[in-house]
């Protein structure tokens, strides 16, 4: 059965039901005195994905919220060849609350994967590698390589600096050579199956749950 077959006795999609199935519905008038809601939202509901806390916010009001709570770890995510990973590891960093995302090389990516969650993240681009250790540098950031490279160690034998900046390469040709060289540390992610490696996606969301683990009280 697909998501788009018809429910006849209602004369709609499964997929329309699922979708407004989802969230709330329109507000009860009157509605509330508060800035930080969407009068659009309230007339006609919120269907999105955000927690129950963020129901009728405005998208600013949300990413406003956020900016007051963001742990101190950044993300940076190299962007040659339109790798479709980047799309999975903002996401990543809206669900982990990273302090900003960078993405290195083409200014374009994909965001069918970050579900709409790059509207509440904070997301920086910088033509080159140079450019980017630059801008980490300014902040004091240490740059924490996350590939299987020759001499990474086991990340889950790492104390991760508190303020830092996780990489992840391309998918397939991981970190670049000019990444690399400014990483001050590299990780590996153990792993026990026959697959040579994982998605940069996984990889970012096991990096950055160990980053919370040792200094968010996770």
């Amino acid at each position: 059965m697909t998501g788009h077959r018809h429910d006849r006795s209602k004369g709609t999609t499964f997929e329309e039901d699922r979708v407004a199935s989802v969230g709330v519905g329109p507000h009860p008038e009157p509605w509330p005195d508060d800035p930080r809601l969407d009068r659009t939202l309230l007339a006609e509901g919120d269907r999105r994905n955000v927690i129950d806390r963020y129901r009728y916010w405005s998208v600013e009001a949300i990413t406003e919220d956020l900016d007051a709570k963001r742990f101190d770890f950044h993300v940076a995510v190299e962007n040659w060849k339109h790798d479709l990973n980047i799309g999975t590891v903002v996401r990543n960093a809206n669900a982990f609350l990273a302090k900003r995302v960078h993405i290195v090389g083409a200014r374009r990516w994909n965001r069918r994967g970050a579900m709409c969650t790059d509207r509440y993240v904070r997301i920086e681009h910088h033509e080159t590698v140079d450019d980017f250790a630059a801008r980490v540098s300014s902040e004091s950031l240490e740059i924490v390589g996350v590939d299987l490279l020759p001499g990474a160690v086991a990340i889950e034998r790492v104390k991760l600096p508190r303020l830092c900046v996780l990489v992840f390469g391309q998918e397939g040709e991981g970190l670049s050579d000019a990444m690399r060289a400014k990483c001050s540390t590299l990780c590996a992610i153990s792993q026990f199956g026959s697959t040579r490696s994982i998605n940069a996606g996984v990889a970012s969301g096991i990096a950055m749950h160990w980053w919370l683990s040792q200094h968010a009280g996770v």
